[in-house]
């Protein structure tokens, strides 16, 4: 049985910090070259923050711009949901800092924490809120700055990540538009191959942590490409089928951008050519919570995507964190 929820997006921006960090760069700082990270990842180069810029900072610009191109009033707006596993701090949350930025006085909004998955989670859970009738206008925003947290001598996860922001304006939905249907699971034991050991309850900041390197990305990463390839292939097929669709039908996917070879491994299995698959880690990297909204965004500045075209979002995260969304575009 579908999951619809009469919600759909109606605006989709994104703020990428402006300093590039491209390979031949990564190569001054790490023992790897430029040939070695494109022909594993995919990747020519990443954006990254400069000192004293962070996640609630790009969350704010994607926010901002977002407002801008819809013509919406910040006052307006219900319900701000930030998707990140960098915030500025554990408290306050990111969302009270973007809401007090942007003067959005009338909303409330809370933080959200499933790694690469956090967006589309984000998106779900917001559009229950506006779907339910309560909400009428909500921001989804999700933003990493996944350079606070990389180990510049692994060159195994240094490579991977960059830094940015997206965000996405979701309003009530009429029929056959908006968000048809959503499947997400959680895998827990998957989470040994993918996290960050040091700051939490667990293992509390110290000098002990810092100098075992616990505040960095850790990552088993043939173990996550196994999952991930399978996991995401599989929720594309159960979206598709129970919907009574075929992969054809499709007019675009807008899977996480983690690896370029998981992206072709799950457009193989799904059986979709390379133009309905939005492909930009050559240019930004693994932006975590940002991955999804970005690609939204390059969709459409691209016209890759029109109002009434089926789009599917597919992401699987650290936890292991899966999710898919199938919408009917709206505008």
């Amino acid at each position: 049985m579908s999951h619809r929820i009469a919600a759909k997006i109606t605006g989709v921006a994104g703020f990428l910090p402006p300093r590039v960090m491209t390979n031949d760069d990564l190569a001054k700082i790490v023992e790897t070259n430029d040939e070695w990270i494109r022909t594993r990842t995919g990747i020519r180069e990443r954006h990254v923050v400069d000192k004293g810029m962070a996640t609630s900072h790009m969350a704010t610009e994607a926010a901002k711009l977002l407002l801008q191109q819809t013509g919406t009033n910040a006052a307006d707006v219900d319900l701000i949901i930030v998707a990140s596993v960098t915030p500025d701090m554990f408290f306050p949350a990111t969302a009270c800092l973007v809401q007090d930025r942007i003067g959005a006085s009338k909303a409330w909004g809370f933080d959200l924490s499933a790694a690469c998955s956090g967006f589309a989670y984000a998106l779900t859970v917001g559009a229950q809120f506006v779907g339910a009738g309560t909400h009428k206008k909500a921001l989804v925003i999700g933003s990493d700055t996944m350079t606070s947290i990389l180990n510049y001598e692994d060159r195994a996860t240094c490579v991977l990540f960059g830094d940015g922001a997206g965000a996405a304006l979701l309003e009530p939905a009429g029929p056959n538009e908006g968000i048809l249907d959503f499947e997400h699971d959680v895998d827990g034991s998957g989470g040994q191959y993918l996290f960050m050991p040091g700051g939490g309850s667990l293992h509390p900041s110290s000098a002990e942590t810092v100098a075992k390197k616990m505040h960095y990305v850790h990552q088993e990463g043939s173990q996550v490409f196994k999952y991930a390839v399978r996991r995401m292939a599989d929720l594309a097929a159960h979206l598709v089928e129970r919907n009574g669709l075929k992969s054809e039908d499709i007019a675009i996917v807008v899977p996480h951008q983690a690896n370029l070879r998981i992206i072709k491994a799950m457009q193989e299995r799904l059986g979709v050519e390379d133009a309905k698959v939005m492909v930009n880690i050559d240019s930004y990297g693994n932006t975590t919570a940002a991955t999804i909204p970005l690609g939204l965004r390059d969709a459409v500045a691209q016209g890759r995507v029109k109002k009434g075209d089926l789009v599917l979002l597919l992401t699987v995260g650290a936890g292991y964190t899966t999710g898919g969304i199938l919408m009917r575009w709206a505008y």
